[in-house]
């Protein structure tokens, strides 16, 4: 593992399930991402709410 690296998602998956007949949303799907110590990281939607 890199000592560099402050935080490490390998795999992630969020599915919002769905409400009264709506059907459900994958927001993520199978996400991998390495942020390295010291560095700023945003992450922002498609309506750009983060």
């Amino acid at each position: 593992m890199d000592n560099n690296i402050a935080i490490k998602i390998e795999g992630l998956t969020k599915v919002y399930k769905g409400f009264w007949g709506r059907k459900k949303v994958l927001a993520l799907d199978k996400l991998n991402i390495d942020i390295q110590k010291g560095k700023i990281f945003g992450l922002l939607g498609p309506n750009g709410s983060g």
